[in-house]
C-alpha cells in the first residue's frame, strides 16, 4: 500500500469516519430493501451483533423513523452538528435507533451509526412500519 493511501486511511480512522467493510446491512420495509454501511464504533458493533432485528418503527416529526431499544447501545464519540438524509443514528437519552429520511436543519447530539446509500425517501410515505435490519 502506498504512503498516500495509508495516510488517508489513518486520518479517516483518527477522525472517527472509518467504515467497517464487514458491517454492511440491509434495511427492509414495505417490500423494499435498502443497503447501508455501519461505521466502526462501539454502538454500531453492538447493533450489528444483535442482527437480525425486526422492529415496529414510529414515523416521527415527518423526518425520522424511530424505535426505542429495550437495551442501550454503548456510546463513543457523539456529534452535535447537522445530519444528512440517510443517516442511521442512536439517540442515547431515549435509547432511540433512528433512520433520518428528511432534512429539517435541526442540530442535536447523537451517536452516528452509519448511512443508507440511497432510497431512504421511501419512508416519506410509509407511516409507522415494520422494519427489518439484517447483516448483508
Amino acid at each position: 500500500m502506498n504512503k498516500v493511501l495509508a495516510t488517508i486511511l489513518a486520518v479517516m480512522v483518527m477522525a472517527g469516519s472509518s467504515y467497517a467493510a464487514d458491517m454492511r446491512i440491509t434495511i427492509t420495509a414495505g417490500g423494499k430493501t435498502l443497503h447501508a454501511t455501519l461505521q466502526d464504533n462501539p454502538a454500531s458493533r453492538e447493533l450489528y451483533s444483535r442482527l437480525p432485528l425486526t422492529l415496529m418503527m414510529d414515523d416521527l416529526y415527518d423526518r425520522e423513523m424511530c424505535y426505542h431499544l429495550e437495551d442501550a447501545l454503548p456510546t463513543g464519540r457523539q456529534v452535535s452538528d447537522g445530519y444528512k438524509v440517510g443517516d442511521i443514528i442512536y439517540w442515547p437519552p431515549r435509547r432511540s435507533l433512528v433512520i433520518l429520511y428528511r432534512q429539517n436543519g435541526e442540530r442535536f447530539t447523537r451517536q452516528y451509526l452509519g448511512h443508507i446509500a440511497s432510497g431512504v425517501e421511501m419512508f416519506e410515505s410509509t407511516g409507522d412500519i415494520e422494519v427489518t435490519f439484517a447483516a448483508e
